[in-house]
């Protein structure tokens, strides 16, 4: 992204202005219904979830107080040498021709503060005017020499800004700046860098779902960018880099759907193993310089976006940025707001000296979110699923190997206490107060109380909250944790679930039970006593997660099992095929061509209807057809011309589809009311 200070988004956030009204008391308030499923068990809290980016042209990069901040903040994976200066930077020499490159922020001064951060380093070899070479190099400097064992190894940084599709922000001398190019040169860098370090992972860059450039096909291409680069390299990385800016606060919704299209994606393109393969947001912040980026409203947002992606198991999320400079000066819920991309000040001043940051190093609120996450989310944990019946409160939820469960719970309204009432399913809490923490408007610092209960608690506005709850009773000898599910046989109805067994406890395991996650409640979709169940009379062209839970003998369950997502297909024989196909995407629409074939007996006039998977998905327009859209349904009425379809015969309708979100497209269409195959 092109970057002001190194950093302007090309979004904006929505603001959420000051309201002037008494807060309201809790007591005024009904309380707000919240889940916790212990039974839908989502993605393993990873290692290196707590990131953030550091940048060699900020002064105080290396420096103990900066070291000692994100320590505090439970930083624990640091990106080197920073955004597109990764495309220009030259480490054995300490140099970036054409950007500044501070004093003292040499690759030596980068890890002596990542080892005093407690944390690993991920480093983003220059491929905009670098040669693998040079990259091999500076592992072999790395973990040979001066033996560092930096693990995560990026190949370039936003290479798809390098003018192939218009737009040009990121430095690339490649003649050939397509995708194509782009893959092959991760295979040799990864080739290279790997004969220095074997032990490395190599990461390649994509683009994010429904963010520009996703879905755009460049001059002479054979697809996507991504199609391109994992088709080429998927067999050579090990894992992929995305980054997201979404400028807005209400978009976390985006994330499942983001991060299940990029694994389609993987799945699809990489080849044989590609389940190896990680995803990483190396670049995130919630923020715009226009409608404030230091205060409250984006730090709720950014604990919220950190949860939700962890949960759907990307391993790191990298904050844009430790330090970053004033920007647009604003009053953003009654609290100064510096347009500050950074967690911690830089100590600037507006060009006119009117406005100055406070002293160096200060944290601004987007770091307390880091903080709260790291005391909510432990490497080790697992989250679980919460939600809440109240679109201004937002919980998430993790179980701990201890059987302790913690409850991340977000108020965003600036002018309610709510009070919550939490229900657990497949959890039973112990009495009593419970610890929490809590972060509160203007505040700097996070609060430790014992308040409460596990079940009831009040959130003051604009918060954030983590409670531990304790189980009443506790439970030795419950059967060991299944393994990981996998799905095969899958069809328009049935699918074939198997899983590793799980260890007895001090019961023999007599069943094993799977459960369906909906939402943040579960149905059980069956039970077995081995380790392999079909499940049946699925939905077509849907969506599953499920966890397994193993039984024994005395009624004990076991945790959830790590969760399995599988999407049905279409019926392999109908007397109606349909093929549906993004011809021209833009990355906010596309024009959609669907061939409609006939199989069976011939048909005088036709009916054609589908749904959008999601709200934020609509028709345009439509042709060789009268179309229509009531809600997410969608339905074509054949026009006089091509109302005929004998057997075998097909006729082709298009039409503009837009979206602000991932576009999951359709893949259920029903031709006078059959189901058809959808190819």
């Amino acid at each position: 992204m092109p970057r002001t200070l190194l950093r302007t988004a090309t979004v904006l956030l929505l603001a959420l202005t000051t309201l002037n009204a008494p807060t309201a008391r809790a007591d005024d308030v009904t309380p707000v219904a919240v889940t916790v499923n212990a039974r839908a068990a989502l993605a393993a809290v990873p290692e290196t979830g707590i990131a953030t980016n550091h940048a060699i042209w900020d002064t105080n990069l290396g420096t103990d107080e900066t070291a000692d901040r994100l320590k505090a903040a439970g930083v624990k994976l640091l990106r080197y040498p920073g955004g597109s200066y990764s495309d220009i930077y030259h480490w054995a020499d300490h140099t970036a021709p054409g950007g500044y490159v501070a004093p003292n922020t040499g690759f030596d001064t980068f890890m002596a503060g990542v080892r005093r951060t407690g944390a690993q380093a991920m480093v983003t070899a220059n491929y905009g005017t670098g040669t693998a070479e040079e990259a091999a190099a500076w592992v072999r400097y790395a973990n040979v020499t001066k033996r560092y064992g930096v693990k995560y190894w990026e190949i370039g940084n936003e290479n798809y800004g390098n003018g192939h599709y218009g737009t040009a922000w990121e430095a690339d001398d490649h003649a050939d700046k397509s995708p194509a190019e782009y893959a092959r040169h991760v295979v040799a860098y990864a080739d290279a860098m790997k004969a220095a370090d074997p032990k490395i992972k190599i990461g390649a860059v994509l683009t994010t779902s429904a963010n520009w450039p996703d879905g755009l096909v460049g001059t002479g291409d054979d697809g996507t960018w991504n199609k391109v680069v994992l088709s080429a390299a998927g067999h050579k990385i090990d894992f992929v880099v995305v980054h997201w800016y979404p400028g807005a606060l209400d978009r976390t919704g985006h994330v499942p759907d983001m991060i299940q299209l990029t694994r389609e994606q993987i799945a699809k393109y990489a080849g044989a193993g590609s389940e190896r393969i990680g995803i990483a947001m190396t670049e995130f912040n919630t923020g715009s310089s226009s409608a404030g980026t230091t205060t409250q409203p984006g730090a709720l947002a950014a604990a919220d976006a950190y949860a939700t992606l962890l949960a759907n198991g990307v391993f790191a999320v990298n904050w844009w940025n430790v330090h970053n400079g004033i920007g647009s000066v604003t009053q953003v819920e009654g609290q100064t707001d510096y347009g500050d991309f950074g967690l911690l000040s830089s100590a600037t001043c507006t060009s006119d000296g009117s406005v100055c940051e406070p002293a160096l190093n200060t944290p601004f609120a987007p770091y307390y979110a880091l903080q709260m996450m790291s005391l909510f989310a432990r490497p080790g944990d697992r989250f679980i699923r919460a939600a809440t019946g109240q679109a201004d409160v937002v919980a998430h939820a993790v179980r701990r190997a201890d059987g302790d469960v913690a409850v991340l719970l977000i108020n965003t309204s600036s002018g309610t206490a709510h009070p919550v009432s939490i229900d657990y399913e497949g959890f039973h809490p112990a009495a009593g107060t419970v610890a929490v923490r809590t972060h509160t408007n203007g505040a700097t610092s996070i609060a430790g109380s014992a308040t409460g209960s596990a079940i009831s608690q009040t959130l003051p506005p604009l918060s954030m909250t983590t409670i531990v709850a304790r189980p009443a009773t506790a439970q030795p000898g419950r059967p060991g944790t299944p393994g990981q599910p996998s799905a095969a046989d899958v069809t328009d109805t049935t699918a074939a679930i198997s899983w590793p067994a799980a260890s007895a406890g001090s019961r023999p395991i007599v069943k094993y039970e799977v459960h369906r996650q909906l939402g943040a409640v579960t149905e059980q979709l069956g039970e077995t006593t081995g380790t392999r169940f079909t499940a049946r009379n699925l939905q077509p062209g849907t969506r599953y997660t499920v966890n397994v839970i193993a039984r024994d003998s005395g009624g004990s369950l076991s945790w959830a099992s790590p969760p399995l997502t599988f999407t049905t297909g279409t019926p392999a024989a109908s007397a109606c095929t349909v093929r549906l196909t993004d011809q021209n995407d833009w990355g906010n629409g596309y024009v959609g061509g669907i061939d409609i074939t006939n199989n069976g007996a011939a048909i005088n006039g036709w009916t054609l209807n589908f749904a959008w998977p999601r709200t934020w998905q609509s028709l345009g327009s439509g042709w060789s057809g009268t179309w229509t859209q009531n809600g997410q349904d969608v339905k074509v009425v054949n026009e006089t011309g091509n109302a005929s379809l004998p057997t075998g015969a097909t006729t082709t309708i298009g039409f503009v589809g837009n979206y602000s979100g991932p576009n999951v497209l359709p893949t259920v269409f029903t031709l006078n009311g059959t189901v058809c195959t959808t190819l």
